[in-house]
């Protein structure tokens, strides 16, 4: 029996920003001149991002000045910004709150009772410390204390689904398991100081946010209502959760089946994207490469994955591309001949929330499922080493 992706979750910080604000905000932290002041100012337009959540924000205020206390001017001294201890203390601090709201909003929609789980897989590649803000999150949301936990970290964009292909081998291994699956980012945390282009568009794109979804092998396994929810402090419609993204527990949805999953490492990549903790943050390396290494690489390796499947591209009827950024969401369209339109709710994702890493790809599936898109759908996200993960869905009613 296939994992049924019973209910999604999704949080976010209290406060978000423009891209235009974001844009003028950084550019004494990231150009020396009015032509790179120019520049910055074009690539975060080019970004296809409009506005993004930040645990840095403390607020903003109503001219759209950001208030903040985490990055201060570079100076002499002090040229690289923060520290990562100093930013990793951050991580601490909202980690398990945002993965607790985001746990609590998918226990809610999947009528599962926190109890009843049996397994949670955690996904993070922004921020470590032990114990983790997977036991944080075990007493906040009330699961019980001898949950299997399973933590994925460092996997980067495309963590999430690595998180899917461990919750159904879990479901495998037990057909009566519950799986709770919580992937949590803070990127903001790790913007990176001085002038280049490649630093500027990462910064321009990442985001925080955290998304849950709880798997079973049947949809007939809720059951009531998650323990304790009242306790942080979450509910269908909290200022600090996605609207969009809660639904009413009485209205019938269609619900992911996961059919198989896929990887692969692409040759004479290792260079193109990395993710590498250094003494001022977690520094992002993205090579203008990896645009053509999708369009050269994606088609042939995806037609042959599907094709052992008993599948064709044109079987395939919906499309979530993780937004790594508008040039990847159109070099993975253009491998694939796909419109535009087919990666729409990719594209509104990274519009609406930025690129929050990990837990993209379960807020675009989300999203997918509340449209009633149909299946089979192909989830894509691309990720250090160069690495294409993939996987196959079915939507049932």
């Amino acid at each position: 029996m296939a994992s049924c992706l019973l209910g999604f979750g999704m949080a976010l910080p209290e406060h978000s920003v423009s891209q235009a604000d974001a844009a003028e905000f950084v550019q004494p932290f990231n150009s020396e001149s009015e032509e790179q002041a120019r520049v910055l100012s074009a690539l975060y337009r080019r970004a296809g991002v409009q506005r993004r959540h930040s645990v840095v924000l403390d607020s903003i205020d109503d001219s759209g000045r950001i208030q903040q206390s985490l990055y201060q001017l570079p100076t002499d001294q002090h040229p690289h910004g923060p520290t990562t201890s100093e930013r990793m203390r951050r991580y601490e601090q909202h980690a398990s709150v945002l993965a607790s709201k985001a746990t609590a909003q998918a226990l809610l929609a999947s009528q599962v009772v926190a109890t009843e789980i049996t397994h949670l897989v955690t996904v993070s590649c922004s921020g470590f410390h032990a114990p983790g803000f997977d036991i944080e999150l075990l007493q906040a949301v009330g699961l019980s204390p001898s949950v299997a936990r399973t933590h994925i970290g460092f996997m980067g964009c495309h963590g999430a689904l690595n998180g899917l292909r461990v919750a159904d081998a879990f479901l495998k291994a037990d057909p009566k398991s519950k799986v709770l699956l919580c992937c949590v980012e803070l990127c903001s945390l790790h913007h990176q100081y001085g002038w280049s282009p490649d630093r500027v568009v990462s910064n321009s794109l990442f985001a925080d946010g955290a998304a849950a979804v709880v798997l079973t092998n049947s949809l007939e396994s809720r059951t009531g209502t998650p323990a304790r929810l009242e306790q942080v402090g979450s509910r269908p419609h909290d200022s600090n959760v996605t609207g969009k993204s809660a639904r009413s527990t009485d209205r019938a949805f269609g619900a992911w089946q996961l059919a198989a999953s896929g990887s692969v490492v692409l040759p004479n990549t290792l260079d193109d994207m990395g993710w590498r903790i250094r003494d001022h943050g977690f520094e992002m390396n993205l090579s203008a490469r990896v645009p053509e290494i999708i369009k050269q690489h994606l088609r042939p390796w995806l037609t042959e994955w599907l094709g052992l499947r008993g599948l064709s591209l044109d079987d395939i009827r919906s499309w979530a591309f993780h937004p790594g950024g508008p040039r990847i969401l159109t070099a993975a369209g253009d491998a694939l001949g796909l419109h535009r339109e087919q990666w729409a709710a990719s594209e509104a994702i990274l519009a609406e929330y930025g690129n929050m890493s990990s837990p993209t790809i379960l807020f675009i599936l989300d999203r997918l499922s509340r449209e009633a898109a149909a299946g089979p759908c192909v989830a894509l996200a691309f990720g250090p080493g160069l690495t294409i993960e993939a996987a196959l869905l079915e939507q049932t009613l």
